[in-house]
């Protein structure tokens, strides 16, 4: 989501309203630090409430100058594969430059459009939602990812302590399926060279033995949690219209340091074998100076930590565990704006609870379709106490501008600025679990759309099955 931001602004403002004083500074490239220093405890001390509350919006990645002529480059194809080994921040190991603030009035994620960038087409007229946004009450079911087949509903997550709540009970089997492409879809904008075409059949990742998986209509719901729901915090709205309300477990902010500012965008758990995984988008945490990462899932400014932080893993080098598709570090968040996602791996919390195990996770879906009926958008506006959700249909777009190619999920949402990217495209919200299927999240095209109330994904594809595939393995044992 485009604002004009820099790190010079970024540092001023974290002066201003942090009490200890300015932010420390690190030069550019020291993105490398001791791995035995960064736990959940050094997170914490770090990523105080004051310094999460100061943070500001993930700049854009410096564009990545491409010649004229030079051909888009082509997703998923087996000749193509992602970066399978370490982190966003091993840019002095590939050559990858380090991310870096632009300039003074250049464009950042979510804002207003140059004038040389093509006006997207005009939005389908939204269908009225089947039902409203999600009920955010205070506990959080555990959700995991599951196989097309015999999945057993959600066990009870074991959450921190300091959770605002308790956790759901058991439920009866269900046995959740795919939905199927929708028919036509592929006819509904021309593919442009290079974009991705969905397969036939969609893919929800396969999961460990045993692990559970949110119902999905026409199926029945789990049982419902011992402690019942409060009730939706913001009333049913016309589809499209977004609501601040007070968010669900799964789905949180992520802080970074980038240079000597305190930034942060959406992201989401995703489930996994290792329950240890966070999905957001990759401009969100690329670049060699990207450090002291750690995820805040149910962040508000009223309750900043319900959960307690999630430190992303370092390797043996110090560098953070995150897995962002070479070509998108080396061609730039234009020319392969369809490859902007990014997984990272996560740490326990204080408590010495995993991520998915206390505040659940969404299934990853991949090979869907690009049009869906209905969709749960969630993100975290960069000026708001709480974050923002919006429920609407998605529709396929397909740029025309050549230097930003591809096709992309387009989602009419009012008032998702700067901070929002990397927020989850959900599909099949359960009300009781609080999770679903994502299906994309805000970035790509224009990192996410240049306007608040016009927001982009990438497809999620072979391309992404493939980059989630190797944070899975890279993952393993964390």
């Amino acid at each position: 989501m485009r604002r004009t931001l820099t790190l010079a602004a970024a540092t001023a403002a974290a002066a201003l309203l942090l009490p200890g004083g300015p932010l420390p500074v690190v030069a550019t490239g020291t993105a490398r630090a001791t791995p035995s220093l960064w736990t959940a405890r050094e997170a914490a001390a770090f990523w105080t409430p004051e310094r999460m509350a100061a943070a500001l919006p993930v700049p854009d990645p410096v564009p990545v100058p491409v010649p004229d002529g030079v051909p888009a480059p082509v997703p998923d194809t087996a000749a193509d594969a992602p970066t399978t080994g370490a982190a966003a921040s091993d840019g002095a190991a590939t050559g990858t430059p380090a991310a870096a603030a632009p300039p003074p009035g250049a464009p950042t994620a979510k804002g207003p459009a140059a004038d040389d960038r093509p006006t997207p087409a005009a939005p389908t007229p939204a269908a009225p939602a089947a039902a409203g946004p999600p009920a955010a009450a205070a506990g959080a079911a555990g959700t995991g990812t599951a196989p097309a087949q015999g999945v057993a509903a959600p066990p009870a997550p074991s959450a921190a302590p300091d959770s605002p709540a308790a956790p759901a009970s058991p439920g009866t089997p269900v046995t959740p399926v795919a939905s199927p492409t929708t028919p036509g879809d592929a006819a509904a904008a021309p593919v442009a060279p290079g974009a991705p075409a969905p397969p036939a059949t969609p893919t929800v990742t396969p999961a460990p033995a045993g692990t559970p998986g949110p119902a999905t209509d026409p199926l029945p719901s789990p049982t419902a949690p011992t402690r019942a729901p409060a009730g939706p915090v913001v009333a049913p709205a016309t589809a499209g219209v977004g609501q601040d309300f007070d968010g669900v477990p799964a789905v949180g902010r992520m802080y970074v340091m980038k240079g000597a500012g305190a930034y942060f965008c959406t992201a989401s758990v995703v489930s996994s074998p290792g329950r240890n995984l966070v999905l957001s988008a990759g401009h969100c945490l690329l670049g060699s100076d990207t450090r002291q990462v750690a995820f805040v899932p149910h962040y508000t400014r009223a309750k900043p930590r319900p959960y307690g932080l999630f430190p992303v893993l370092r390797d043996s080098a110090g560098r953070s565990k995150v897995w962002i598709d070479q070509r998108y570090k080396t061609q730039g968040a234009e020319k392969a704006a369809t490859l902007d996602v990014a997984f990272a791996a996560v740490g326990p919390n204080a408590a010495g609870s995993k991520l998915e195990n206390a505040v659940g996770g969404n299934r990853l879906l991949t090979g869907s379709t690009f049009t869906h009926a209905k969709v749960t958008l969630i993100g975290h506006p960069a000026s708001a106490a709480r974050p923002r959700v919006c429920v609407n249909r998605t529709t396929k777009f397909t740029s025309t501008d050549p230097k930003s190619p591809g096709s992309f999920l387009r989602i009419d949402c009012t008032g998702f600025p700067g901070g929002t990217s990397g927020g989850p495209f959900i599909t099949r919200f359960d009300d009781r679990t609080r999770t679903g299927d994502v299906v994309g999240v805000i970035g790509g095209w224009k990192t996410g759309g240049p306007t608040a109330d016009t927001s982009y994904s990438p497809y999620f594809g072979a391309e992404i099955r493939k980059l989630y595939q190797a944070a899975v393995a890279g993952a393993k044992g964390a």
